[in-house]
């Protein structure tokens, strides 16, 4: 009787470890920041700790950063294969994939990376994206602040001056933009720049004052022009099947810690590294040049309008009909995000 009753406790011990190490789950998180970032360490293993903390251990996250799981330009896609199971990646990235998310990078848009955070999650939230998003489960979405002009040896200072500059563009659409402006512009993601521009490669790049703190740009760089033409945006993204094989617990913790919050949360990120990424090439000594309104500036506002009529007109010709709806929501978006953060 008692061989018999320690056998029964044993095989129940051994079904208790098995049942906990089967909640256990290790969600695999892929990007290409930088892992020594503020970007890396303030949203995403924040992000990762608190996941862990509110499931109480059943859910952890491994996080790569740096490319380290998947190439920036191949997240989204190692995403939805299940490569990773979370993902964070531009959505310019994937070129054409997503055409109506993008409509919240044009010009005049979003003014600062909390703004562009707010807007972006709006739309999401109120379903102006169609389908874009239907092969993975979305977590949150975000922007960076405006993105500026930035080059080693020519101080841009109208359209005119950037008239055969080799320019790094982050995606197509701000590549459009940087056409009608005169320049060369040339992709490739954001972790590749500074080799390129060290060798000559590119004469600048296009990035908000974040990425030249994160990626060491300000080494490189000795003028900079801020005329906001584009803001990038961001999607953190999960694998479908990976979210529903979660317990209906373990997918309440990811709930939870999905949508506006995260949202908020990293566009604060993003300002405050744009902020110190300004004061950066100050102390440097660079050259800061200031176009206040650029859409109402007489050198710049023909290009960038033309940008944006060019690109809306575009999406409605691909049979995007909703594309100038979008593009309004995006605009009232804006004001009601304004209006919440006075």
């Amino acid at each position: 009787m008692k061989r018999t009753l320690t056998r029964c406790l044993l095989a129940l011990s051994i079904a208790g470890v098995a049942t906990a190490a089967h909640s256990e789950t290790t969600l695999r998180m892929s990007h290409f920041w930088p892992g020594a970032s503020a970007i890396n360490k303030d949203i995403f293993e924040a992000w990762a700790k608190t996941i862990e903390e509110e499931s109480n251990g059943e859910l952890r996250v491994q996080n790569f950063p740096s490319q380290t799981l998947s190439k920036a330009d191949d997240t989204y896609e190692a995403t939805v294969k299940g490569i990773a199971d979370i993902g964070i990646t531009a959505q310019g990235y994937t070129a054409g994939r997503f055409p109506l998310s993008q409509i919240v990078e044009l010009p005049g848009v979003a003014e600062s990376a909390p703004e562009g955070a707010c807007i972006m999650q709006t739309l999401y939230n109120e379903g102006h994206f169609g389908d874009e998003y239907k092969d993975s489960h979305v977590l949150f979405m975000f922007t960076t602040g405006p993105g500026y002009i930035h080059t080693r040896e020519t101080d841009v200072q109208t359209p005119k001056d950037l008239e055969g500059l080799r320019i790094r563009r982050p995606t197509a659409v701000a590549g459009n933009m940087l056409e009608n402006m005169g320049a060369q512009p040339v992709g490739m993601p954001a972790p590749d720049i500074y080799t390129s521009m060290q060798r000559g490669v590119i004469d600048g790049l296009s990035f908000p004052w974040e990425g030249m703190k994160v990626f060491r740009l300000n080494e490189l760089a000795n003028y900079h022009t801020q005329v906001p033409f584009y803001t990038l945006v961001f999607v953190a993204t999960m694998n479908e099947k990976t979210y529903q094989r979660l317990t209906p617990e373990q997918q309440a913790v990811i709930d939870a810690n999905s949508g506006m919050k995260w949202a908020e949360n990293a566009g604060e990120v993003f300002h405050r590294i744009d902020q110190a990424g300004k004061q950066e090439a100050e102390e440097a000594g660079h050259t800061i040049r200031v176009i206040e309104n650029p859409l109402e500036n007489s050198d710049w506002q023909a290009p960038l309008k033309q940008g944006i009529e060019t690109y809306l007109s575009g999406l409605e010709e691909r049979g995007l009909d909703q594309a100038h709806d979008v593009y309004q929501a995006a605009l009232d978006a804006k004001q009601a995000c304004t209006a919440q953060s006075s």
